[in-house]
């Protein structure tokens, strides 16, 4: 029973959340345009909006690109001149840090929006739902960091970091690999995993356009020539 709840989580669950984020995404962007945006209420308790979007968006975008480059970094790149326990100590220290700048403010946000009735009233269930899942996300996130502190070695970070590699890579043997690992890491990659099956459903897709932005920086300039009109003379 374990072993068929691994496959399916850790070995079948994984693509099909890439599939519907990829794909779900494309067809939101191509038939519902209009609303491809965060829907936002900064008019109401802006500065508590301030204050939990920044906090939030810190730890968020570090923690996304840290993620990313630990999980899918094959361990000889960085061994040279990092090994594995440095790393793992590295990541609990950053990652515990804007975990919870992340955390407080989601928590501002989640209590901006719950609090304030008039804000209640014109939230989407998706947005209440997000911010709970994102918040629980965080909360074991910050709950793997005293358990990471009991293998200073790197192995479980290793391990979890083949598992991401074999399942971008398309290899076999993924969902064996998590059959050591502990309850609150499953949680948190399941978790993980589900935002991005829900990321087109939500206005989590406006993340789309931030990156989309980026292309400006490599745009090349417009050049505008003025046009002289040659009208026809007077007489």
């Amino acid at each position: 029973m374990n072993a068929w709840m691994d496959t399916l989580l850790f070995g079948v669950y994984p693509y099909i959340c890439l599939v519907v984020f990829l794909l779900g995404s494309l067809i939101r962007f191509d038939r519902d345009q209009y609303t491809w945006k965060s829907d936002s209420s900064q008019l109401l308790r802006a500065g508590q909006l301030k204050w939990g979007s920044n906090l939030f968006h810190a730890g968020i975008l570090f923690l996304l690109f840290g993620h990313g480059f630990g999980m899918l970094t094959p361990h000889f790149v960085y061994e040279p001149f990092l090994a594995a326990g440095s790393k793992q100590l590295l990541a609990m220290v950053s990652g515990g840090a804007f975990g919870l700048l992340g955390i407080v403010g989601l928590t501002l946000l989640l209590h901006r929006r719950l609090a304030d009735a008039r804000i209640r009233a014109t939230s989407k269930t998706s947005d209440i739902v997000l911010l709970v899942l994102l918040w629980l996300q965080f909360a074991l996130g910050l709950a793997t960091v005293p358990l990471s502190a009991q293998h200073l070695d790197g192995s479980m970070m290793l391990v979890l970091a083949e598992w991401a590699q074999r399942i971008a890579t398309f290899r076999g043997g993924a969902a064996e690999l998590m059959a050591p690992v502990g309850a609150v890491f499953r949680l948190h990659m399941v978790l993980g995993m589900t935002i991005f099956l829900v990321f087109p459903f939500t206005r989590l897709v406006h993340v789309w356009s931030g990156f989309g932005t980026l292309a400006y920086v490599f745009r090349p300039y417009q050049v505008v020539r003025s046009r002289r009109l040659n009208l026809p003379s007077e007489r």
